[in-house]
């Protein structure tokens, strides 16, 4: 299973209902497939840097999930055709998880200089 980041805005005119229920379909989604939701963030309503379908707020909501390689695929295919969520961007973690750890092993194979004191 693989690491990703789905965020996706919402329409700022929904009732807290319909927010909650889209939302839950999405994560449903997931978890359906076989996925597992790691982290969920509601960012609330936001201004949007340009206007999109003639609003100028959105809803914004985080989820971070672990799945196997078919689910984000699904999500795509079935928020296409949620007219709730204005925009939304999948993506796959894995390589940004590891790059710390990469830092890390470099920064210790690597001998220390001397300072100017020890000299």
């Amino acid at each position: 299973m693989k690491n990703y980041e789905l965020m996706f805005i919402l329409k700022p005119n929904l009732s807290e209902e319909e927010r909650k229920k889209t939302v839950d379909i999405i994560k449903n989604i997931i978890v359906e497939g076989g996925g597992e939701i790691t982290r969920e963030e509601d960012w609330g309503k936001r201004t949007l840097a340009y206007e999109i379908q003639k609003f100028t707020e959105g809803y914004y909501v985080l989820l971070n999930f672990t799945a196997p390689p078919n689910i984000p695929l699904e999500l795509e295919t079935r928020i296409r055709h949620t007219e709730a969520i204005l925009r939304w961007l999948i993506i796959k973690l894995d390589r940004e998880l590891k790059k710390p750890e990469k830092l890390e092993k470099k920064r210790a194979k690597k001998p220390e200089k001397p300072s100017a004191s020890d000299l």
